[in-house]
């Protein structure tokens, strides 16, 4: 009897512990980046803004939750979810095999291709030959940072940085022959502005999901399986609604939702 007593004991822990996130979602903390127009920075007065926390707020409403944003280095995103900072990720982070080996993941929210960007009149070619030799500056731990590695780490090299600012005003200072982004981020962020204005777009359009993932999409931790069911949720309801198209125009002349996904 005290065995099967105690057999029972030890299985209703280990339901307790399995379920023991799940809960009703009234409170949420968002972890945001802060530092990656036009999807997320930081404006003089210290709030945040941009296309990602639009939707953040977009979805909690639809939620009826209450969130929190909290700001973090792009390094420290996953590692901080992990930890119990916030519950969830809304920094353009893609969905990539290697990032769902840590985290659980909703659908896309968004998907844009990655585009290099070139001094005008350098003449630089998106090819093997006409890379070699050349610095191309991306941002650390992104999924730029890796294609670039895959495909042209023997011929490159490759400048890192903590931010996409960073890399931007290295760009404008000449100490980088290329820069490798979003290309709606490098468009809005960069190109668009007078730190480069001496810079264009060249080659094409990278989404390949090997590299780039299926879009960017929420990343919560993988035992909050109902958090990424509300969220999956609002997230349909935001597109059904308007509510996202409103916030897409606010920011894009397109919509950055790309193709439906099946």
């Amino acid at each position: 009897m005290r065995k099967l007593i105690a057999t029972l004991f030890v299985l209703a822990l280990a339901l307790a512990g399995g379920q023991a996130d799940a809960k009703e979602w009234k409170k949420i903390r968002i972890g945001v980046e802060g530092a990656y127009p036009p999807f997320s920075s930081i404006k003089p007065d210290g709030t945040l803004e941009g296309f990602d926390i639009d939707i953040a707020w977009a979805l909690c409403k639809q939620m009826g939750a209450e969130c929190d944003l909290v700001s973090q280095d792009w390094d420290g995103m996953i590692p901080a979810l992990l930890a119990r900072k916030y519950d969830a990720i809304i920094a353009s982070m893609s969905i990539t095999p290697e990032r769902k080996e840590k985290v659980a993941f909703t659908r896309k929210y968004y998907n844009t291709p990655a585009k290099f960007a070139r001094r005008k009149g350098s003449g630089i070619e998106i090819t093997a030959a006409g890379l070699k030799g050349k610095t191309v500056a991306v941002q650390r731990a992104t999924t730029h940072d890796n294609f670039i590695t895959a495909e042209f780490g023997d011929t490159v090299k490759i400048k890192r940085y903590a931010t996409q600012d960073e890399a931007y005003l290295d760009a404008a200072a000449g100490r980088i022959d290329v820069l490798l982004a979003d290309s709606m981020a490098m468009l809005d962020g960069f190109l668009n502005t007078d730190t480069g204005k001496d810079f264009e777009f060249v080659g094409p359009g990278y989404s390949d999901p090997k590299y780039f993932g299926e879009g960017a999409g929420i990343a919560i931790r993988k035992n909050n399986a109902d958090l990424v069911e509300q969220f999956n949720a609002a997230i349909d309801a935001i597109r059904a609604d308007g509510t996202y198209k409103k916030i897409n125009d606010k920011y894009f002349d397109f919509d950055v939702y790309g193709e439906p996904t099946s």
